[in-house]
């Protein structure tokens, strides 16, 4: 074993999504990337993901047996996949010639509340890791989990890994959180989508929230903004190859070291529904009313339209969108409301999908709307909802339209490779900033 020598004044947290680490060599290149770290010079915490697949197929076990799961109980499940992945780690670190100990969430001291499946952190009591630093040794952190107040096993919901890793740094004053995945950064759209999509060298913590809002899968909503509130510098990199990636910043980071885009980034997803309640009483309190029940049945509503009623007292329809996972306890939580309201109809439609436009140049360009919905309908793709943020422009279309709709907009506000200048003497690209 490598024994522990002057503590370095840089600490990284590394974080490898379940891609880098879904069988035994990617395992190893994940070790021996910590390795790296540790050699030269930092003191190293890195959280794990579940291997490949090992989410989903801990949740096919479960509804094997069950068919509603006890909540519980899956956090107990599912909690186990990032536990492996960060054991075998620390076998191949071991070695490797150097000391490394493995923890799983409630050991390194993350507490959340007693909401399972989707608990969210409260506190992180990392001293345990700290000891383990001062110590020399390589910290292994289990992603995704904590310990409730009720002492329970929680779960931090799909992408929980992200927070985890950002937490811990917040926790320690990391250096960098860096964040390791299957692509090079954060692009300019899905490549699957648009093969020439730009990887993008920087972008603010407003922009990857809005992107992260609207799809982009590269770091958890939640993730996000814990690095903004805690002013964690995250750096989102690839785990298969070397080269820096794209680091979150500040907006005032950001303004200081590179011209704006119009439009940075145009965001997918496909995971949809839409929920209408037709004949709704037109009275105060009853949007009220159904917003609380959803918000009860732990149901995300994202866009919202009602129409105005034709005369003062008629009934109006109301018509929003949820997360297609959710689909199905909103239902449920609206049932009961039909007769107590005298709601007409419960309507849905799981084939929905939404397409956006983030960038904080928007704030100051008038006519990215017009431009936007003008190249939509231009290419026959019929905005269903709409939604707009100061930095985002969100549309919702049919699911089969998506694809169709992300390049032509990524083609209209010229965000491809090409309209990439070369670096400037700062080492930073400029983007073409295209006309609204």
């Amino acid at each position: 074993m490598v024994s522990a020598e002057a503590l370095p004044a840089r600490t990284v947290v590394m974080k490898f999504g379940g891609t880098s680490v879904a069988d035994a060599e990617r395992i190893k290149r994940a070790a021996r990337r910590i390795v790296e770290a540790r050699e030269e010079g930092s003191r190293v915490v890195a959280v794990l993901s579940a291997r490949g697949k090992t989410t989903d197929e801990l949740t096919a076990m479960a509804h094997e047996v069950s068919p509603r799961p006890d909540p519980r109980e899956m956090d107990m499940l599912l909690s186990t996949g990032e536990r492996i992945s960060c054991a075998l780690a620390a076998m191949v670190i071991n070695d490797l010639g150097h000391e490394a100990i493995s923890l799983t969430g409630s050991q390194a001291g993350i507490v959340t509340d007693t909401s399972h499946t989707r608990a969210r952190i409260l506190d992180v009591r990392a001293t345990r890791i700290e000891a383990a630093l001062d110590e020399g040794q390589i910290v292994l952190v289990a992603g995704f989990q904590g310990v409730s107040t009720a002492r329970d096993v929680t779960t931090l919901g799909r992408g929980g890994s992200d927070t985890t890793a950002v937490a811990l740094a917040a926790a320690l004053s990391a250096d960098v959180c860096e964040i390791y995945t299957d692509v090079a950064g954060v692009f300019s759209a899905d490549p699957r989508v648009v093969p020439n999509a730009r990887k993008l060298v920087q972008v603010s913590f407003e922009e990857m929230l809005e992107m992260a809002a609207s799809g982009a899968k590269v770091l958890q909503l939640r993730a996000v903004e814990y690095a903004r509130n805690h002013g964690v510098r995250v750096h989102c990199r690839s785990s298969f190859e070397d080269g820096p990636g794209t680091f979150v910043r500040s907006e005032e980071e950001i303004e200081e070291t590179m011209e704006r885009p119009l439009v940075t980034a145009v965001t997918h997803s496909r995971e949809e529904a839409r929920v209408t309640l037709t004949r709704l009483p037109d009275r105060p309190g009853v949007a009220g009313r159904v917003m609380t029940v959803l918000a009860d049945a732990g149901v995300n509503v994202d866009m919202i339209i009602q129409n105005e009623p034709e005369s003062p007292g008629a009934a109006a329809d109301m018509s929003f969108t949820v997360p297609r996972s959710d689909l199905l306890p909103a239902c449920e939580a609206l049932e009961p409301l039909r007769e107590e309201l005298g709601i007409g109809e419960l309507a849905t439609d799981a084939a929905m999908a939404k397409v956006s436009l983030v960038g904080a140049g928007m704030r100051s360009h008038p006519g990215v709307a017009a431009k936007a919905f003008s190249v939509l309908g231009q290419a026959g793709v019929n905005i269903q909802m709409i939604s707009t943020s100061p930095i985002k422009i969100s549309c919702v279309v049919r699911e089969e339209e998506v694809d169709a709709a992300v390049r032509e907009l990524h083609t209209a506000f010229e965000l491809g490779v090409g309209a990439v200048q070369p670096e400037d003497p700062r080492g930073v690209h400029r983007p073409v900033v295209s006309s609204p």
